[in-house]
């Protein structure tokens, strides 16, 4: 399964999620694919603590535009979920779908604090307009709580990516960025991105 928490289609956080899928396709899965900022309207968690009742126990109760992705992926074989970094974070979307898959399954309960009894490997992907290593406590502590609830979890940065195609149609100079050596990174370094997270699908259905 894979869920794209990005907005724009074709750029680089969609690339690397269909090169990832495509490298799980390959070796055997069937990808049921949903990108959040297109679903109905939803929220992040509203604390309402239904799944910590016996009877919702793991599954959210919230109905609307997460839930068909929450209980897909409940019966998903793996996730393959990617996010742009917006501002030092995850993106909305992604936070929310993040909080309402981690906290059905947390429990409080010191002695089993996980009640999901359906793990399944996940890929985490973030793009970036800084370094690759500018935000690796951000994506390792993400992928520390997905191994805790969701299941083994392995992530991928791909770091200063090209935000555009054209930057000369800005109506502001972005004169932060050295527009030619990103340009020339994207040329260079974005198709082995591309190679090895095909990879990384793949090993995700292999096991």
């Amino acid at each position: 399964m894979v869920v794209n928490a990005g907005p724009r289609k074709g750029f680089n956080t969609d690339t690397l999620l269909c090169e990832a899928a495509n490298g799980a396709q390959a070796a055997g899965a069937e990808i049921q694919r949903f990108d959040l900022f297109r679903l109905e309207k939803y929220t992040g968690c509203i604390s309402c603590f239904g799944c910590k009742k016996e009877r919702f126990k793991g599954k959210c109760i919230c109905r609307d535009g997460l839930m068909p992705v929450l209980d897909a992926i409940r019966e998903a074989d793996g996730l393959i979920i990617g996010s742009p970094n917006y501002l030092s974070e995850m993106t909305a979307s992604f936070r929310a779908l993040y909080e309402r898959l981690i906290f059905q399954n947390l429990t409080y309960n010191l002695e089993t604090p996980c009640c999901n009894e359906h793990p399944i490997p996940v890929l985490l992907i973030m793009t970036s307009n800084a370094d690759d290593t500018a935000y690796e406590a951000l994506v390792q502590n993400y992928a520390s709580t997905l191994i805790r609830f969701v299941g083994p979890a392995k992530y991928f940065v791909s770091g200063n990516t090209l935000q555009l195609k054209d930057y000369s149609k800005t109506d502001w100079a972005w004169t932060m960025f050295d527009v030619p050596a990103k340009q020339a990174r994207h040329e260079a370094v974005f198709p082995r991105e591309c190679a090895r997270v095909r990879e990384l699908g793949a090993a995700l259905v292999q096991g």
